[in-house]
């Protein structure tokens, strides 16, 4: 049985951040947890580390420190459903280590963050807060931007405001891929959603074979699927040949999918430099939001 018992969103006042607030507190409310909503106020000597500053600079530090918490306060109150009583906390300091230590001391089991994704020539670019936040988060990670497909009801509403009716989950087989699909039967079960497990078969060498390599994986894929869990969801296998993470992307596109989730192999600094990985890729092309777990 899937835990999840304090829940991190950090908030910038973006429309990305509070986009994934909503997901943060519908995620509260489903597993009962605690939220912590933060903000972290840089230093401007984090951006200028060779000048120093006048003694007056920290009362300026402080107001600004408490500024945002009410500004964090007023966002959050217009944006949060009955029931839900997030903490806030204003930490300073360079903002995507104020994330980390505290989520790392609180013992955070998720966390929710927005992501400014871009268009052009650096749509494979991920801002620098979240692409270190992904890199380095000791717990699951859900990065939340402008979807193409948005499972977030719009205002604010008594009930929650989340409708997840369709997520996806990839397969490779692996030890973090295994993890990962612990949290994908339990969110599909709390939100009684549709459950599509995919595997792709890259550069498949005897394609006569397919349909009986097809069946082999698909039984190994439903294999450890709980019986309990399809009293709760369906769950369904899919089986595709080609790169890993253009098949993800165009079953997620086909299937109006409102989640993805993905497995991330270990915390090296190799195995976790997410560019040109297929996670990093469909985080940053895919249409919906991708909850990458890490063991």
């Amino acid at each position: 049985m899937l835990k999840i018992d304090k829940i991190l969103c950090p908030m910038d006042f973006s429309e990305f951040s509070v986009k994934a607030y909503e997901y943060a507190q519908s995620l509260a409310k489903h597993y009962g947890a605690k939220l912590y909503v933060e903000h972290v106020v840089q230093s401007l000597t984090a951006n200028y580390p060779y000048f120093s500053f006048p003694e007056a600079m920290s009362d300026i530090y402080f107001d600004l420190s408490e500024k945002a918490e009410s500004e964090l306060k007023e966002l959050v109150k217009t944006h949060t459903l009955d029931g839900i009583q997030p903490e806030f906390v204003v930490e300073r300091g360079p903002v995507p280590d104020g994330i980390l230590s505290f989520s790392e001391k609180q013992s955070v089991d998720l966390i929710v963050m927005g992501t400014h994704g871009r268009q052009g020539v650096d749509h494979l670019t991920m801002g620098s807060v979240a692409e270190k936040v992904l890199r380095k988060a000791r717990c699951p990670v859900l990065a939340v931007r402008r979807p193409a497909h948005d499972f977030v009801v719009s205002g604010r509403a008594e009930k929650d405001p989340v409708q997840l009716h369709r997520i996806l989950f990839c397969h490779d087989f692996s030890a973090h891929s295994d993890r990962a699909l612990t949290y994908a039967v339990s969110l599909a079960m709390e939100y009684g959603a549709e459950l599509t497990l995919l595997h792709v078969l890259e550069d498949f060498p005897h394609i006569e074979n397919l349909e009986q390599e097809t069946e082999k994986l698909i039984r190994k894929i439903e294999e450890p699927i709980p019986a309990e869990a399809r009293q709760w969801c369906t769950v369904k296998s899919v089986v595709r040949v080609g790169k890993p993470y253009q098949e993800i992307i165009q079953l997620a596109l086909e299937s109006h999918t409102d989640l993805a989730i993905m497995g991330v192999r270990g915390r090296s600094s190799l195995d976790l430099a997410l560019f040109g990985s297929t996670t990093h890729r469909v985080l940053q092309l895919g249409p919906c939001p991708v909850l990458a777990v890490h063991i």
